[in-house]
């Protein structure tokens, strides 16, 4: 029985016979050529969607862990934190009272009133550090820059604006940021009044003498306070009328924070109601872009502070 002959094997490149087997790779023929083009142009597209699928995948946030924060949370804090408005109170001569002119307003402990006033504002200890960085030059820390910052008082009165306490200042003040870019306020928690998640307003000035013209902050935003912290704080004896307020509203409804829950403007809070809080955030600023958000009050209008403290009706404009 003769032997069978076996056929002989034709050369192929990516599973396909070449068209001229004795010939180099690149000399198969332009047919050859435009199925080879096709084939890793499928295979490109292939390992690009790929590649956003997995980029998508890591940018959508996943389970929140204590700390509040996913994956897109983390990206957003990097960048410069929103602009928001000054609300009706800030006391900086856009809205009424200014109290950037006084002598004495660049001071660290902010807890007590100054000059002719002499009130102290009364409750849980609070230390606030605000450390700013600047974007326009890689986020370096921005030394030298006036940070001013006021908040309510433990019955969600603004001093300057609220009836009993139009006589006061305090809870107001101005600091310089060091080398680090820090500058640290020695205060009291402020409470939640109807209408508003806990916050506290700060803007930010080139220096300590653009500070009396509202117009040359470059920017103007709020500190939001976690709600664990909150919680605790509204069981001491002075914030009552916090505790219902604070059941009213969450960061996901509130007109300031409300857009993405306070992402970047979370504060981390240490500490205890005994010893008092250290409430921290960092701040980037961007000099190279226009602020949004300055002295001015909503709308222009002078706004009417929370009517009977923390238990009154919510403001007429956002605070």
């Amino acid at each position: 029985m003769a032997d069978r002959q076996q056929p002989s094997r034709m050369p192929t490149y990516e599973g396909r016979a070449l068209a001229r087997p004795e010939e180099e790779i690149v000399d198969q023929g332009l047919g050859f050529d435009m199925g080879t083009v096709v084939s890793r142009r499928r295979m490109l597209a292939f390992f690009g969607v790929g590649a956003a699928a997995a980029s998508l995948a890591a940018c959508t946030p996943g389970q929140v862990g204590s700390s509040g924060a996913s994956a897109a949370t983390a990206s957003a804090v990097a960048g410069e934190i929103p602009e928001e408005t000054a609300g009706p109170y800030p006391g900086d001569g856009s809205n009424g009272p200014d109290v950037l002119e006084q002598s004495g307003v660049v001071r660290s402990d902010i807890r007590s009133s100054f000059g002719d006033s002499t009130g102290t504002a009364e409750g849980v200890p609070m230390t606030l550090a605000l450390t700013v960085r600047d974007l326009a030059n890689g986020g370096t820390p921005f030394a030298g820059v006036a940070v001013y910052v006021w908040h309510c008082d433990r019955e969600g009165r603004y001093s300057l604006y609220s009836d009993g306490v139009t006589d006061q200042n305090y809870l107001r003040g101005v600091q310089i940021t060091d080398t680090a870019g820090t500058v640290r306020f020695t205060s009291i928690f402020p409470a939640c009044y109807s209408g508003r998640w806990p916050h506290i307003h700060f803007e930010v000035y080139p220096d300590q003498g653009s500070i009396t013209d509202a117009t040359t902050a470059i920017a103007t935003s709020q500190v939001a306070l976690p709600q664990d912290v909150c919680t605790t704080v509204y069981a001491q004896q002075g914030y009552e009328a916090s505790v219902s307020n604070l059941a009213q509203v969450s960061l996901s409804s509130d007109n300031v924070f409300g857009d993405d829950s306070g992402a970047s403007q979370l504060a981390t809070v240490t500490g205890d109601v005994t010893g008092g809080y250290t409430v921290s955030l960092p701040v980037s600023v961007d000099t190279a872009t226009t602020p949004g958000g300055g002295g001015q009050a909503p709308g222009g209008g002078g706004g009417q502070p929370p009517s009977g403290g923390p238990g009154g009706q919510p403001p007429a404009t956002s605070s």
